[in-house]
């Protein structure tokens, strides 16, 4: 089964009107390539891992429509899911001892639809605020 994302940008590109210029999409991966794996996740992690993949992929398929395709991993983000232990144990993951902000992410998740990232393409960007594996 394709995650979401893909089947998404597929029917976006299946939608898209002749003659209007590009599009933008944006899917949501993990840093599950970078290393470190889930062993409890084991759905999850090759999943999301695979999405760098598919980026590239979408990206080719759809660059003569002038659609750019790009994944962003945006590390843990403190939405209120770790607690306890949890909590501090991936606190300790990064340089500064602290999750970053729901909001640290969304910003870098909306640039790639903004038209000054229209040459960027095919790129599962990366922001994990220094995460250490």
């Amino acid at each position: 089964m394709a995650p979401r994302g893909i089947l998404l940008v597929q029917a976006c590109a299946r939608r898209r009107v002749e003659g209007l210029p590009g599009g933008r999409n944006v899917m949501l991966t993990s840093g599950q390539d970078l290393g470190g794996g889930m062993p409890e996740e084991v759905a999850y992690g090759p999943a999301k891992g695979a999405l760098a993949s598919a980026t590239r992929t979408l990206a080719g398929a759809l660059a003569g429509l002038g659609v750019t395709v790009n994944a962003v991993n945006p590390g843990p983000v403190d939405s209120g899911y770790a607690v306890g232990e949890l909590r501090g144990r991936v606190a300790r993951c990064f340089p500064g001892g602290q999750w970053g902000a729901p909001d640290d992410r969304a910003r870098l998740i909306a640039w790639p639809a903004t038209d000054e990232a229209a040459w960027i393409t095919g790129e599962a960007i990366n922001s994990e605020g220094g995460f250490r594996r």
